[in-house]
């Protein structure tokens, strides 16, 4: 047993993959935290480990405690509730395709142990590859395509990756927990990538006297446009039609709050903005043959029989 780590339920499958993500300070669109979250109801995925707590965070940090500790709820001098710091993974599949969601929270310290305990359990777990997702806040249009940028652990693994409609990332600068797993799994000739999904994020001072901005907390457009291309790529069949309305819905509620705005601040210049965004950006989408021929038979079908339209 590791001291690291714990699995008490080790699932037996012929083809076993891993999505991880992480609660942490930068999670644009919570693509990092809530897609995982969304992904463990979604597939009715069970608890089966996880990573021990011990030595990967502080109580305080100067300034920013309120950041580091945990969380308490008290009434009447009694705790009512405690939020621990979690590292869970989790499990669904059958036989033949498994797949085992981790979502825990960012480490403050020990790095080192951490990826050691999270590439150690992946690979008690059997398991062949992993994908991580994270978000990065950016001046895109909301009803377009995300971009999706992706980071990757194996020189080999570019290729297969190219006909997914992703930019590769050429950032310098600080290490996100992601790509410092990237660099580990690398070392550990585990293939392991990160998918980077742009989050639309508005500031409109630069045309109003005072400040206005929009940004989207969950970007299910995001998700959703993530979710497509790790299906393709894992050949997985995660049910995407709920997360597709709610991407749809999402568009929807954003076009009626930036008109609202517009009607009542008119002085923000939204439309001008907006437009600018428009003439700056080239959308980069992804569409599998496969879902081509579905969609073009979806529409055949529809044109000749009226039940179907």
């Amino acid at each position: 047993m590791s001291e690291l780590f714990e699995i008490w339920d080790k699932p037996a499958a012929e083809k076993i993959v891993m999505f991880v993500g992480w609660r942490q300070w930068a999670d644009a669109g919570s693509i990092s935290s809530g897609l995982p979250q969304y992904l463990i109801k979604q597939t009715g995925a069970r608890k089966i480990g996880e990573i021990k707590p011990d030595g990967f965070y502080l109580f305080q940090m100067p300034g920013m405690h309120h950041l580091a500790r945990p969380i308490i709820r008290l009434k009447d001098g009694y705790r009512q509730e405690f939020e621990a710091r979690r590292n869970e993974f989790y499990y669904a599949g059958d036989e033949k395709q498994g797949l085992v969601i981790f979502l825990g929270d960012e480490p403050h310290i020990n790095a080192e142990n951490y990826a050691t305990a999270l590439l150690g359990a992946a690979q008690e777990l059997g398991v062949s590859r992993i994908a991580g997702f994270a978000g990065v806040y950016g001046r895109v249009p909301y009803d377009r395509d995300r971009h999706i940028s992706c980071i990757y652990s194996l020189p080999a693994m570019k290729k297969e990756l190219e006909p997914y409609a992703l930019n590769f990332s050429n950032y310098e600068g600080g290490s996100s927990i992601g790509s410092y797993l990237v660099h580990r799994a690398e070392k550990a000739m585990m293939p392991f990538l990160v998918f980077y999904g742009f989050v639309p994020a508005y500031d409109f001072s630069e045309s109003a006297a005072n400040p206005q901005g929009v940004r989207l907390d969950n970007d299910y457009k995001a998700w959703y446009d993530i979710m497509r291309r790790v299906n393709h790529l894992f050949g997985l069949s995660i049910d995407l039609s709920r997360l597709q309305r709610q991407s749809d819905e999402l568009i929807a509620a954003m076009t009626a709050k930036l008109t609202e705005f517009e009607q009542k601040m008119p002085q923000l210049n939204i439309r001008d903005y907006l437009d600018k965004l428009e003439t700056d950006f080239t959308e980069l989408s992804f569409w599998p043959l496969t879902d081509v021929w579905e969609e073009g038979l979806r529409d055949l079908f529809a044109d000749d029989d009226p039940l179907l339209e």
